[in-house]
């Protein structure tokens, strides 16, 4: 009997894909833009065993990524294999995948980037008196290994990154973006392995130029030079050890949050991470101690033993598997959080753990001025109850209605009680102030020129050099908000005027704001109008905490002019005579039928 089934045109067949369409599907996971393919090359050279590592990029890696290191290198034979999938000198048996100490394993970086890129391989080991080079394109057949000059290590060079796969590099963003992701990359890594040195050039121009860092007095000019020194004059050296755990590094105090998360590190026996898990748990440490929306800032390193994790749970290796992580999630929220309550919180720049807790304030190192030290209460953030739980308006005419009703009081600095004909409405006294100052910037800025107020006397905020290099590249950008800021050294501005509706918020905060949110890639106007909105609703909250019995009926008038449909949903409720008696109806002495 005929088996009709193979026959049938309608069902497809089964067959192997071929190797360079393989190997683009792989590149799709693991080649998103040009940081990924600088990460996985970076990696292979902090494998390798390499001192130095060279980064040259043009066009933000678009059109040219070249890594130099000089690690052990790759001997000639195996040039071509390194080109092959599933090929891999890290790992030989399912017990070494138990236990991965390298930062790639897979075997699939390599032949990945050469299937959607021009791409290079020249290597010599210690043993060769010459350098080989392979080459590939987009996938194509490989050619070499060729003789080539080249000194002990190893050099990839990627050229016109997915110029085979249109479709995917019409996703990529501009080069400004493109290159704060690549920073980025580079930064970690160079906050992972404090022991070898990093150079990155991009378009000839020198971004990034960090020496080895052996001691602790170069351990912290680099974390200086990668998150600045404003991060480092603001945090605590910390390092706690506890049954096979080991917790180091540095942590902002909370009254340093800042408003993105630009600055927070996390590090896996040395692997860069974003683990959801260490990430809970830092963020449970600072719950109640940084202001809601602000972000903390950290350099924080896990180390255990490898075989109660496993990276190999993602293609880019960024989360993990802990083999306890309830454990280590406690460990983490546990430890930073008693340190984050403690009675003395001391900035100590030049970390030198001990086994037990942070390091407060240690010496500074030879020859440097030591930082001046602080020793306060960190009082933790809680929401405002000014004047009591309840404050009732101390204005003289209490008759002023609208449709949101009349002013009663506030409860617990937040809850705005107001008497209808119908019954009690509750209003979110914070949320409300949130809105209108949102509101009103936007009008403003939708009339044009928004209004600015000068600053009595300028400003100085230290930033980084990203923030001090958007501050120049988008002066004018700025200036249509009503801010003025002005670049005054490689890691300093100066702030001159700011917009009339955040007048407010201390300009340093402001400052760093509006620059991080640059300096994380966003377009210029969007972003800035965004983090003067978040800052304008941060600005209300004060006001609304602080707010007299006027001032409440005012914000509560100004509410009455939005329309109900334009209202967040949650801000306000309206409680009939008949909810508050069902309310009550289960009260004592109540009988039910």
């Amino acid at each position: 009997m005929r088996d009709t089934l193979t026959e049938d045109p309608a069902i497809p067949r089964i067959r192997p894909l071929p190797p360079a369409l393989a190997n683009q599907i792989a590149a799709g996971e693991v080649v998103e833009r040009p940081a990924s393919v600088a990460k996985e090359l970076l990696e292979n050279s902090l494998d390798a065993g390499a001192r130095n590592i060279e980064v040259e990029v043009e066009e933000a890696g678009i059109r040219l990524l070249r890594v130099r290191d000089d690690g052990t290198g790759i001997h000639r034979d195996d040039l071509v294999l390194a080109l092959a999938r599933h090929a891999t000198s890290k790992i030989h048996t399912i017990e070494d995948l138990q236990r991965v100490a390298s930062l790639g394993f897979r075997g699939e970086a390599l032949p990945s980037i050469a299937s959607v890129a021009r791409f290079a391989l020249s290597s010599r080991t210690a043993g060769q008196s010459d350098g080989w080079q392979v080459r590939v394109d987009g996938g194509g057949a490989v050619e070499g290994p060729m003789p080539v000059a080249h000194g002990r290590g190893t050099t990839v060079e990627v050229r016109d990154l997915f110029y085979n796969v249109p479709a995917r590099r019409k996703f990529l963003k501009t080069p400004r973006t493109e290159l704060i992701h690549l920073e980025d990359v580079a930064r970690r890594v160079a906050l992972s392995r404090f022991d070898v040195g990093l150079r990155l050039r991009h378009d000839r121009r020198e971004v990034l130029s960090l020496r080895p860092a052996l001691d602790e007095a170069g351990r912290a000019r680099r974390v200086a030079a990668v998150c600045g020194a404003a991060f480092l004059e603001s945090a605590l050296w910390v390092e706690y050890t506890w049954e096979g755990l080991r917790l180091s590094g540095w942590i902002g105090l909370p009254e340093a949050a800042r408003s993105q998360a630009d600055l927070q590190y996390l590090f896996l026996n040395g692997r860069p991470v974003r683990d959801r898990l260490l990430v809970h748990a830092v963020r449970q440490a600072y719950q109640d101690r940084v202001y809601p929306g602000r972000q903390p800032a950290y350099v924080l390193d896990l180390a255990l033993d490898p075989e109660l994790v496993d990276v190999n749970v993602h293609p880019t290796k960024q989360e993990a598997r802990f083999r306890e992580p309830r454990v280590v999630h406690d460990f983490v929220a546990r430890h930073l959080g008693r340190t984050l309550a403690g009675p003395e919180l001391v900035p100590a720049p030049a970390g030198h753990g001990g086994a037990e807790g942070p390091v407060r304030g240690p010496a500074a190192p030879p020859g440097e001025a030591r930082p001046p030290v602080v020793a306060e209460v960190a009082a933790p953030y809680r929401p405002s109850a000014a004047g009591g739980a309840w404050r009732a308006p101390d204005r003289g005419d209490p008759a002023g209605t609208g449709p949101m009703g009349r002013t009663l009081g506030v409860a617990h600095g937040r809850f705005l009680l107001a008497e209808t004909s119908a019954g009690v409405t509750v209003v979110d006294l914070q949320a409300t102030a949130e809105l209108l100052a949102r509101r009103g910037l936007e009008e403003a800025l939708a009339a044009g020129t928004p209004a600015s107020r000068p600053l009595l006397l300028p400003v100085a905020v230290a930033v980084d050099r990203r923030e001090a290099q958007a501050a120049e590249d988008f002066r004018e950008t700025f200036a249509t908000f009503g801010l003025e800021l002005t670049r005054s050294g490689p890691e300093s501005v100066v702030v001159r005027r700011v917009p009339a509706a955040v007048h407010d918020v201390d300009p340093d905060l402001l400052c760093r704001a509006v620059l991080a949110a640059l300096a994380q890639g966003g377009e210029p106007g969007p972003s800035v109008a965004h983090t003067l909105g978040a800052l304008a609703g941060t600005a209300g909250v004060v006001i609304a905490a602080r707010a007299s019995g006027a001032q409440i009926d005012a914000l509560l008038r100004a509410l009455d002019a939005i329309p109900p449909s334009e209202r967040p949903t949650g801000l306000a409720r309206e409680l009939t005579r008949d909810d508050l008696a069902r309310l009550l109806a289960g009260g004592p002495g109540t009988r039910r039928s």
